[in-house]
């Protein structure tokens, strides 16, 4: 069976493009995927089988070799450095209860602090 790369896959439109290993461009839709994947990023490996559709190559029965690698994962902060700013957000949160104990919510300038550490670590834990 080939093998090749996503060159891009759109889970809206639920098509794409493969690469293969020889540099063919072959179709991928939605429905050749293997059950429970409903996409693929761009840079996965696959295994296909091919047949000639109306408008070219057409990739059938995939299997996915290898996902593609994650940029997040590749360019996220070193463990220790997210332990400290774990810590941080923690020390925020914590001195924001007992205003919230008492049915109150933080000034607006101390909610923007606390929202902006969530999405920082939010974003830093996504992979």
């Amino acid at each position: 069976m080939p093998t090749g790369k996503v060159k891009w896959f759109d889970a809206e439109k639920g098509f794409g493009f493969l690469t293969s290993d020889d540099g063919q461009e072959v179709f991928l839709h939605s429905s050749a995927l293997p059950a429970g994947v409903p996409s693929v990023k761009a840079g996965a490996r696959m295994e296909y089988g091919i047949a000639d559709g109306r408008r070219g190559k057409q990739a059938l029965s995939v299997r996915l070799l290898e996902e593609a690698p994650s940029v997040a994962r590749a360019t996220r902060k070193p463990a220790d450095e997210m332990a400290e700013l774990v810590q941080d957000l923690v020390n925020v949160l914590d001195n924001s209860t007992g205003a919230l104990r008492n049915g109150h919510y933080p000034q607006t300038a101390q909610s923007k602090k606390i929202a902006a550490m969530l999405r920082r670590v939010a974003d830093e834990f996504d992979a």
